[in-house]
């Protein structure tokens, strides 16, 4: 495929935590290095060890981030647990300036705050095969407290309702099988690029 794509797509990819989507995109942007690219998101929590401002966050104060979405200026914005997160209108464009297709990985509030926008993306929904298989994935990882696993789960089944919804997604993709749901996800979204 070519670097570049002429009015490239905004694919939204979203579904409840221990999934497998974070997996599902680094093996797509490993084998479709040149067609996509990520926006960078503000934040308003700190950097982390290893992270730089303007590469994995844009990390700016609560009164910026305030500025910010008092300005329009981001497609969706969220806050969890006293922390700020949101997509730029810029930050979407300088994906799709580049000739390549922005992929956003966003929770459902933001899907919700893109389908009222004018981005005309594409909406892939990562479901698990169960809630019981979730909360094995979610337990396996050992890095979960049980009050965290308890609110991922109750998310999770929020979102599964929400995927519920005709119309919602234009595309599901149950990942019971990683091969099988990346081959589906491979076809949908290269699909969309041809």
């Amino acid at each position: 495929m070519a670097s570049t794509i002429s009015n490239p797509p905004v694919i939204v990819l979203s579904g409840p935590s221990g999934t497998g989507k974070s997996t599902l995109l680094k093996r797509l942007f490993a084998d479709h290095p040149e067609s996509f690219g990520f926006s960078v998101s503000h934040t308003t929590r700190g950097p982390r060890a290893g992270e730089t401002d303007g590469v994995e966050y844009h990390f700016v104060t609560p009164e910026k981030f305030q500025e910010l979405v008092a300005e329009n200026a981001f497609i969706e914005h969220a806050t969890f647990a006293g922390r700020s997160y949101g997509t730029s209108i810029a930050a979407v464009k300088d994906v799709t300036k580049q000739g390549r297709a922005c992929i956003l990985d966003i929770e459902m509030e933001g899907v919700k705050q893109v389908k009222n926008s004018d981005l005309n993306a594409k909406f892939v929904f990562v479901q698990p095969p169960s809630v019981e298989e979730l909360e094995k994935r979610l337990r396996g990882r050992g890095t979960e407290t049980e009050e965290a696993i308890q609110k991922r789960l109750s998310a999770a089944i929020k979102e599964l309702d929400f995927a519920a919804i005709p119309g919602t997604h234009d595309k599901i993709i149950i990942n019971d099988d990683l091969e099988r749901a990346y081959k589906e996800l491979d076809d949908y979204i290269m699909g969309l690029l041809a």
